[in-house]
C-alpha cells in the first residue's frame, strides 16, 4: 500500500490482504475520468457482495434476522400500528444478480421493512411555525436538513398522521422524484413530516438502518429504482418498486463490520478527492502564474526567458485539457500584444492606415455617398502597451456595419434559409449543428445574409457566454442569423477578420471591454451594439495581422494535437481503471 494512502487513512491497510492490486492502484482509480464516482460505487458493490470483510461462521444467519423482523411485524399488527399483510414482501423468484456468501439471503426491501410509505398526497395546512415539513430539496445532500426547512405544519396535523408517516430514529428517507434514489438515514429523534416526493422506509429493527442505507446507495439498488420509475417529464419511483427492491442481506454482526469498513473507505475517498481538488487548485495557480509572466513580458527577449521556465516543465504543466486551454488563451493574448511575431519596419503603420481610411470616409460623406455617423469617443486610456507601429482604434472604426439579426420565427423546413442562433457560436467558430431555418423574408433578406469574413457576436446570453464571437467562413448556401446575435462586417482593408476574431475571444477583450459594460436582468446578460462599436482594439499594421493569424493558426493546431494525446492518455487510464474494477468485482 502506498505511503500516501497509509498517511491519509491508516485503517485502510487491511485491504492489502483483501484486494492488494486494487489498493496499490487506488490513486489511478481516483484520478481517472469520473474516478471518484466509480471508486465509491466500487466500495459499495464490494460491500453488498460480501467481498469487503471476511465472513464469520459464528454469526447468526440472515435467516435468523428475518425471523426477528417477522416477529416485530406481528407485534406491530397486534398493536394496531400497521395492518396485517400491508408490508408483505413480493415473491423473490428472479435469478439473483450474483451469488452471496453462506449465511446471507436475497430479500426484497419489504422483507426487512415494516413500513414503506410516502408523504401525504394532499397539500397539508401551512403554518408560520410548528412542525417542520420537509420537501425534496431539504434532503438532497444526504442528511435530514431541518435547519433549512422553510415550510411548517400545525402540530395538530402532525399528531393526526398515521404512525408510519411520523419519522423515527432508525428510519430511512428516500427521494422518489427528480434527484431520485438518494437514501437519507434519520439518525436523531426529530419531530417532522415530509412531502409525497419523499418515501419512508422503516426497518423492522433499528440496527438494520446503517447497512440498508449503504445498500440503497449502491448501483444495484439505484438501477432497479431508475428502471422502475414512471412518468415522462418527471420520473417518479412508485412505492411498489421500492417494496420490491432486491438486496443482499448479510448477518447482523457482519453488517456492522461492513458499515465500519465502508465508513473507513469513504473517508479515504474523501481524502483522495480533497487531495485532488487541492492539487488541481495548486496546479491552476502555478500555471496561471507562469502563463501570466508570458503576458506581462515587455520584450521578445523577456518573453523567451519566461517561456523557457514553462518549457522546462512542459510535461508537468500541460498534463490536462484545461491547462492546454489556458495555454491557448495565453497565445491569443500574446498575439494581440505584439509578442507573437516580429514587427517589420517596412510595414505601413496602423496609424497611417487609419488616417487614410478616415480621410476616404470623410470624402464619401461630403459627397453624399455615405451616411454620416456619430463620432466615436477618443481613446484616452488603454489597458496595455502595444508595439511601435500599432494603434488603438474603436471597433466601430474597423467595421463597415453592425447589424442585429432576424427576430422572425424559425422553422424546421430544411429547404428554407439556415438561421444561426446563439448555440451555433462556439469557441471562436461557427458550428452548423442543430440548425433551424427561416422562411424567405423579402423585407429582411438578402440584407441579413452572411458573407465570408463576417463576425457574429452573441449579445444576449448568460453572463459567462455573452460576448462569445465567431468567424463565418461560408456554408455553401445562403445563411442568415438570429436577433440575439450582432453581425460585424469588418473593413478588410483595415483589419483581417481573422485577427479581429482572435482579439474578440481574448480574456483581454472580455475583462476590459465586455464584462464592465454588461447589464443583467432575470438571469440574462446583455451587451448592445453601441457598446460593441466602442470596444478598444489593439490594431497592428495590416501585413503584420496576416503574420499573426498564420502563427496563431499554427500554434492552435499544436494545442489541438496535444489535447488529442491527453484524451488518448485519459482513455487509456480510464480503461485501466475499469479493468481494475472488473478484477475487484470478479475476485
Amino acid at each position: 500500500m502506498s505511503a500516501v494512502l497509509e498517511a491519509q487513512e491508516p485503517t485502510a491497510r487491511y485491504l492489502n490482504s483483501v484486494q492488494p492490486a486494487l489498493v496499490q492502484q487506488f490513486g489511478l482509480l481516483a484520478s481517472a475520468s469520473g474516478g471518484m464516482v466509480r471508486l465509491r460505487e466500487l466500495v459499495l458493490a464490494l460491500a453488498i457482495e460480501g467481498k469487503l470483510v471476511p465472513q464469520d461462521p459464528r454469526d447468526a444467519s440472515a435467516g435468523a434476522l428475518l425471523a426477528r423482523v417477522q416477529a416485530r411485524r406481528k407485534q406491530l399488527v397486534a398493536e394496531g400500528k400497521i395492518k396485517a399483510g400491508k408490508s408483505e414482501a413480493p415473491s423473490v423468484d428472479q435469478d439473483s444478480p450474483f451469488v452471496v456468501p453462506s449465511g446471507w439471503e436475497w430479500i426484497c426491501a419489504a422483507d426487512v421493512c415494516v413500513v414503506i410509505t410516502d408523504g401525504d398526497h394532499q397539500a397539508p395546512p401551512k403554518a408560520h411555525s410548528g412542525v417542520p415539513f420537509l420537501v425534496i430539496g431539504d434532503v438532497r445532500d444526504g442528511a435530514v436538513g431541518l435547519g433549512s426547512a422553510t415550510r411548517f405544519v400545525p402540530r395538530e396535523y402532525f399528531d393526526a398522521l398515521d404512525w408510519g408517516k411520523k419519522p423515527l430514529q432508525g428510519d430511512i428517507l428516500y427521494t422518489t422524484v427528480g434527484s431520485l434514489g438518494i437514501p437519507v438515514p434519520v439518525v436523531h429523534q426529530q419531530v417532522f413530516c415530509f412531502q409525497r416526493h419523499i418515501a419512508l422506509l422503516r426497518p423492522g429493527l433499528p440496527e438494520l438502518q446503517a447497512y440498508l442505507t449503504l445498500a440503497l446507495q449502491s448501483r444495484l439498488a439505484f438501477d432497479q429504482a431508475a428502471s422502475g420509475a414512471t412518468g415522462i417529464a418527471q420520473k417518479t419511483v412508485p412505492l411498489s418498486v421500492l417494496r420490491s427492491l432486491r438486496l443482499p442481506l448479510p448477518p447482523l454482526a457482519e453488517q456492522s463490520r461492513i458499515v465500519a469498513r465502508v465508513d473507513e473507505l469513504m473517508r479515504l475517498c474523501d481524502a483522495l478527492e480533497a487531495k485532488g481538488r487541492l492539487g488541481a487548485e495548486q496546479h491552476a495557480r502555478l500555471l496561471g502564474t507562469l502563463l501570466g509572466t508570458l503576458i506581462d513580458s515587455s520584450t521578445p527577449e523577456e518573453l523567451a526567458a519566461n517561456w523557457q521556465r514553462i518549457a522546462d516543465h512542459f510535461d508537468l504543466l500541460l498534463d490536462r485539457p484545461e491547462a492546454v486551454d489556458a495555454l491557448e488563451q495565453t497565445i491569443l493574448q500574446l498575439a494581440v500584444r505584439g509578442l507573437l511575431v516580429q514587427q517589420d519596419a517596412n510595414d505601413e503603420t496602423a496609424s497611417d492606415l487609419l488616417a487614410r481610411v478616415r480621410a476616404e470616409k470623410e470624402r464619401l460623406i461630403r459627397a453624399g455617398e455615405l451616411k454620416g455617423e456619430k463620432p466615436l469617443a477618443e481613446i484616452d486610456d488603454v489597458p496595455f502597451n502595444i508595439p511601435r507601429g500599432w494603434a488603438w482604434a474603436r471597433l466601430g472604426e474597423l467595421g463597415i456595419s453592425f447589424d442585429y439579426g432576424s427576430s422572425q420565427k424559425s422553422c424546421d423546413d430544411t429547404a428554407a434559409v439556415p438561421i444561426l442562433r446563439m448555440g451555433n457560436v462556439q469557441a471562436s467558430r461557427v458550428v452548423f449543428s442543430n440548425l433551424k431555418f427561416l422562411k424567405d423574408q423579402k423585407e429582411e433578406l438578402p440584407s441579413l445574409l452572411l458573407e465570408e469574413g463576417d463576425l457574429l457576436f452573441n449579445r444576449t446570453n448568460s453572463f459567462e457566454l455573452v460576448g462569445k464571437t465567431a468567424l463565418f467562413e461560408g456554408f455553401g448556401r445562403p445563411v442568415t442569423f438570429a436577433s440575439y446575435l450582432i453581425r460585424i462586417r469588418p473593413n478588410k482593408s483595415l483589419c483581417d477578420p481573422r485577427y479581429m476574431n482572435i482579439f474578440m475571444n481574448t480574456q483581454d477583450c472580455r475583462k476590459t471591454e465586455i464584462e464592465p459594460d454588461l447589464t443583467q436582468q432575470t438571469g440574462q446578460a446583455n451587451y448592445n451594439g453601441t457598446k460593441l462599436r466602442n470596444i478598444r482594439v489593439p490594431l497592428p499594421p495590416r501585413e503584420e495581422q496576416t503574420r499573426i493569424v498564420a502563427r496563431v493558426t499554427e500554434l492552435r493546431r499544436l494545442c489541438a494535437d496535444l489535447r488529442q494525446r491527453l484524451d488518448r492518455s485519459s482513455t487509456t487510464q480510464t480503461s485501466l481503471a475499469d479493468a481494475l474494477v472488473e478484477q475487484a468485482l470478479s475476485a
